[in-house]
């Protein structure tokens, strides 16, 4: 079959991409706006969904067509690197980090607290602004502006395997979005829609759209030993070049973590459709998920050459956050490996002004409360916060960045066989082994020295100790540890205590991965953390011991925005644009 490749000759045209700088001492408003302006003579609309597996091209047209494209699969890794917190097709970096996790699902979620006001502007856990918050959806739209074309672009069709990967990336960061937001404007962006009005869908049928994707997207890499050696041979040579997410880069890999995501999407139903979580789940179980370490999905530092983790700058160089008391607390009433070498102690003396009592510089480990108010400045000397405690230690440093991590996958195939699902083992066996794999500082199948040293003693855990939280500058902020659990498995527990070890494990082993911790506290109550200080200083609908269920509807400020929201988001979200509304997937219905 011989094709015309000159009417595709606009897909070849260069690409040009304008973004604003940020300044990380005042965060910008760059995430309001579609962070990448393409410069095309027409965006390319086409059949996104559509990964028809049909007769290969020629194998003489296939360097024409690949030359064609070629822009487009350049775009694949910046894309890559947007998914994983990176921008303008670097890899991932403080200020990007700051804006899509850590002024706010890495506070929700419990990892971090922010230590500062940012000039009394962003004063509490719970406090929202635009400007600030809205970086998870500007994510979205980078995914999208460096996915549409090549999604939409009839050419992609002859080489639906890479088709498959971009449509699968794209599918991941709406997912994430979605359960972030309780809705987007998921089908029209997929089709690379470029001005409002965006109508956004409800977040069951996006759900639903993205396991139909995913279905495809596998069926497309089954298929893949079936195609001609050559044309095997010319795909690799493109994951090669263009593939910063596996080690393997492989077809395999890529299926692997289309059926994990698909898993965990099964598993975020389970309360909304529990027959279809399950057929989901155990389809996505038999089909081959992550299972290794060789198939896991992420960015390592010594293969992809960052200098350390966001979260190190953000922290220790900018003195934006300190660790959440309630991690410290979690980790210390179960005696977890990172309790003896993941926190640093205080870096300065702490003052109580209602007592006069002073905690001497380095002699406490001592996070801090979500929601309290906060102090203005980055300085110890305008803002004694910035001396509570930190991370600490090549483990944390040097983490891995993770898309789909091994330990994720044995908790959901633990919670799935506690469930009664076929996962192909035992609830027992996947918790065992997702706590083996937990550690944060791997590095891709080289494990910390620091984690195996204490591993063996922490699983025969059977009691948690008890610990009360002290906050050296102010005692009305002290409370008891809320974590009652052990870590031993025992079978003679209940399923509400197995979920409980089991969510609190997997909380444990995918920081700080915090948009899936936060999924897991509001749609099962795990793992207890200590309540938010101040939660009615959000948008006024949550009360003391709420947990925020959903961040608003991005619109970056801007009328059309907004007027799309008036049209078609608050139907599709299916309440009012709260705090306190749940999305579509978290229910007060039991867990069992």
């Amino acid at each position: 079959m011989k094709l015309n490749i000159l009417k595709y000759a606009l897909a070849a045209l260069p690409l040009v991409t304008f973004s604003a700088c940020m300044d990380f001492d005042t965060p910008s408003d760059e995430f309001n706006k579609e962070t990448d302006v393409t410069l095309r003579p027409e965006p390319l609309h086409g059949d996104a969904d559509n990964l028809e597996i049909k007769d290969v091209v020629a194998e003489e047209d296939f360097p024409e067509i690949k030359k064609a494209l070629k822009n487009d699969l350049d775009m694949l890794i910046t894309a890559q690197y947007y998914l994983m917190g990176g921008k303008d097709g670097n890899l991932p970096g403080e200020h990007q980090w700051q804006y899509v996790y850590s002024l706010t699902t890495d506070n929700y979620a419990g990892y971090t607290t922010c230590d500062q006001s940012w000039s009394g502007s962003f004063p509490t856990t719970y406090s929202y602004k635009r400007d600030f918050c809205e970086g998870p959806h500007g994510r979205f739209l980078s995914m999208k502006n460096n996915l549409g074309n090549l999604l939409n672009n009839d050419l992609t069709n002859e080489m639906v395997e890479i088709k498959a990967i971009a449509l699968l990336l794209f599918d991941h960061v709406a997912q994430e979005c979605t359960d972030l937001y309780g809705s987007i404007a998921y089908q029209d962006h997929k089709g690379n829609k470029e001005t409002n009005p965006f109508t956004f869908n409800d977040g069951y049928t996006i759900y639903t759209s993205i396991l139909k994707n995913l279905d495809d997207i596998i069926a497309v890499f089954d298929n893949f030993p079936n195609r001609p050696s050559w044309y095997q041979t010319q795909i690799n040579q493109i994951l090669q070049d263009n593939d910063a997410l596996t080690q393997t880069k492989s077809i395999d890999t890529w299926k692997r973590y289309a059926n994990s995501l698909k898993l965990r999407m099964a598993m975020h139903l389970v309360k909304v459709n529990p027959t279809d979580a399950q057929r989901y789940a155990e389809e996505a179980v038999a089909s081959g998920v992550v299972e290794d370490m060789a198939n896991e999905v992420g960015l390592n530092p010594t293969t992809n050459y960052f200098n350390a983790h966001p979260l190190k700058g953000i922290m220790s160089g900018w003195n934006d956050v300190r660790v959440n008391a309630s991690f410290v607390s979690m980790l210390t009433s179960l005696q977890h490996p990172y309790s003896n070498y993941l926190f640093a102690k205080n870096t300065d003396k702490l003052i109580n002004s209602a007592d006069g009592s002073v905690t001497d510089a380095g002699t406490v480990v001592v996070g801090l409360r979500a929601g309290l108010r906060m102090e203005s400045g980055q300085q110890y000397y305008a803002n004694p916060r910035v001396a509570y405690s930190q991370f600490t230690g090549e483990d944390f440093e040097f983490m891995n960045i993770y898309a789909i991590k091994w330990a994720e996958i044995d908790f959901l195939r633990a919670e799935g066989a506690l469930r009664g699902w076929s996962m192909g083992g035992t609830p027992q066996f996947f918790y065992e082994r997702g706590i083996k794999n937990g550690d944060c500082g791997d590095r891709f199948g080289f494990p910390s020295g620091n984690y195996e040293t204490y591993l063996d003693d922490y699983m025969e855990v059977e009691k948690a100790v008890p610990y009360t939280y002290v906050d050296p500058m102010d005692h009305n902020n002290d409370i008891e540890s809320v974590t009652k659990i052990g870590v031993k498995w025992n079978d003679s527990d209940d399923n509400e205590t197995k979920l409980e070890k089991i969510i609190t494990q997997k909380y444990i082993a995918i920081f700080p991965y915090s948009y899936e911790a936060w999924t897991d506290m509001r749609r099962t109550g795990y793992p207890k953390i200590f309540p938010v200080l101040n939660p009615n200083l959000g948008d006024g609908s949550l009360n003391d011991g709420d947990l925020i269920r959903r961040m608003p509807l991005p619109h970056g400020d801007l009328q059309a925005g907004m007027d799309d929201i008036a049209t078609s988001g608050i139907e599709a979200l299916g309440g009012p644009d709260l705090q306190a509304t749940r999305v579509f997937w978290d229910n007060t219905n039991p867990n069992f």
